[in-house]
């Protein structure tokens, strides 16, 4: 009787260790998913601000250029529309969607990935 009751403590504490070990593991890759997707945020309005200085920048060359105060503005906009077209025509292209989600899943799992890799390495 002593021994089934230590076997079920045993199996008991054995069980709640693992329950904390994944409640950990689960947390840190939490974090760690998170804190790629605010890095990718950060990345991405900085991006959009170098963007925004760059097209003043062209605007106002191309203002001086053409000798018009607007037609350097109306030609970077112009731009911007034709890309804006370009990107409505391939909207539905399942190969950019394809390239695209590949991007951030190689971007926010990818510490995911390496592990499962070294543990598939460090299998007999």
């Amino acid at each position: 009787m002593l021994k089934i009751s230590h076997i079920i403590e045993t199996v008991k504490g054995i069980v709640e260790t693992r329950v904390g070990l994944v409640k950990q593991e689960i947390q840190k890759q939490f974090v760690e998913i998170l804190s790629r997707i605010i890095l990718l945020i950060l990345m991405g309005s900085l991006l959009l601000l170098v963007f925004l200085f760059l097209s003043l920048s062209l605007a106002f060359f191309l203002s001086q250029v053409t000798k018009s105060p607007y037609l350097g503005f109306l030609i970077v906009a112009m731009i911007y529309f034709m890309v804006v077209i370009l990107l409505f025509q391939t909207k539905d292209s399942l190969q950019i969607q394809k390239k695209t989600e590949g991007l951030l899943n190689n971007f926010i799992f990818k510490m995911k990935r390496n592990k499962n890799e070294n543990d598939d390495e460090q299998l007999p």
